[in-house]
């Protein structure tokens, strides 16, 4: 059974945790006792319903609140799918947290609340989307049972949504614009009778039916190094391998490889996983692989195969989203960490800050604050042996980290 990583997103009172905890309810994923502690936690806010969004708003905080302040990954399946939903914050403060929750996800459900139609936070959270190149983009027009179900103010906003595509167009992408109300249920596991206008499948059929994005084992293979592992013992006192975690791809005993940065070919001798020794290993598995060379190897280094080498990259551009209160300073040194790979990095120019509620470009700037999205020039002390991030996602992502306090200042994708 496939996994489905799906990403929320909307701005606040929109209804994310409580789309997530009809979701939850109407495929029997609550367990009794939990459904007891809603309604108990509902009749104390004085509320003659279950308060479903309690099911995903965790924090004390957030409850006392009513938003989504911290990333919940909430999971679930049905007898088609597991899925794995990332309720990330509506506000602009947390863009940061909707662009970490987001970033390993096949689909996003961008909510928009009926009565307000398109604000600012659709135009922030459908430009992510395509920053991350989220393959499909499902619109929830929500709260359709405020609005009195209706069909003319849900094409309204469907027509509002589509010229907001046509700026930022994206032909890897595929949109689905649906009605629904998350508090009754309408259109979310079965088709509103309320809204029979629509001819379109409910959301959960759609999120079962939709296409999981192509295969880490399918993109070329993409080990950096964490560790080499000398035992100190005499029965494998000539022992040499290198451990990590293939980020993408597979490998086979004897295939040809390169170790970059240095350019050194040789071939894989074993594969080995825990105590076992495999044939072949592949994308997010741990393994430890010997060569036949006395090759330098080390931390940070990358193996790669012979034919699928990447580009060797010490200037480079890519968008960044700058996470820190300390805004951005320009030709500061930064420590830049690609994989296990970490090196000295400046940003030598910020190119434009991209205003993401308008999708315009602001220029001539030398500013970055946090949660601003920026389109920049790096140079890097040492190269890194990185992909662009349209080809190969696990390779082509990096964070940069301020080197007196140790904070991770910001996450980058490379030549988006």
């Amino acid at each position: 059974m496939d996994v489905l990583r799906v990403a929320t997103a909307g701005s606040v009172d929109d209804g994310k945790s409580t789309l997530i905890g009809r979701l939850l309810y109407e495929t029997k994923s609550i367990t009794q006792d939990k459904l007891d502690a809603i309604e108990r936690a509902s009749q104390r806010k004085g509320i003659d319903f279950l308060d479903l969004s309690l099911l995903t708003d965790g924090l004390i905080a957030e409850r006392e609140q009513g938003i989504t302040i911290d990333v919940a990954h909430i999971y679930f399946n049905t007898p088609k799918r597991k899925f794995i939903i990332a309720d990330s914050p509506g506000h602009v403060e947390y863009t940061r947290n909707m662009v970490t929750g987001a970033s390993k996800s096949e689909a996003s459900l961008i909510l928009i609340d009926a009565r307000k139609g398109i604000v600012e936070q659709t135009y922030r959270h459908y430009f992510i989307a395509n920053l991350l190149r989220i393959p499909n983009v499902i619109v929830c027009v929500n709260k359709m049972d405020l609005v009195g179900y209706s069909q003319e103010i849900f094409d309204a906003i469907k027509k509002d949504f589509t010229t907001l595509t046509e700026k930022l167009p994206n032909k890897h992408l595929t949109l689905t614009i649906i009605p629904l109300s998350s508090l009754h249920g309408d259109n979310l596991t079965e088709p509103s009778e309320k809204m029979s206008w629509y001819q379109g499948e409910p959301l959960l059929t759609i999120l079962e039916e939709l296409p999981v994005k192509k295969l880490l084992k399918d993109l070329p293979f993409r080990m950096p190094v964490q560790y080499v592992i000398r035992p100190r013992n005499e029965a494998n006192h000539d022992f040499r391998g290198y451990a990590g975690r293939i980020s993408s791809g597979e490998v086979n005993e004897g295939d040809s490889v390169v170790v970059l940065p240095s350019g050194r070919t040789t071939k894989i001798q074993k594969i080995y996983k825990h105590e076992t020794e495999l044939e072949r290993a592949a994308a997010k598995e741990s393994v430890t692989i010997t060569v036949e060379d006395d090759v330098d190897i080390s931390r940070g280094d990358f193996i790669v195969r012979v034919g699928e080498e990447t580009e060797l990259r010490t200037n480079f551009q890519a968008y960044i989203c700058w996470l820190n209160s300390q805004p951005l300073a320009t030709n500061k040194t930064y420590l830049l960490q690609h994989g296990t790979a970490v090196v000295k990095a400046k940003v030598s120019s910020i190119e434009f800050v991209q205003d993401t509620a308008s999708l315009l470009k602001i220029e001539s700037t030398n500013a970055l604050k946090m949660n601003e999205i920026a389109f920049v020039s790096i140079k890097t002390g040492k190269p890194i042996a990185a992909d662009q991030y349209d080809t190969n996602p696990p390779n082509g992502t990096f964070i940069l980290i301020d080197e007196h306090t140790n904070n991770t200042v910001a996450v980058g994708f490379i030549g988006s």
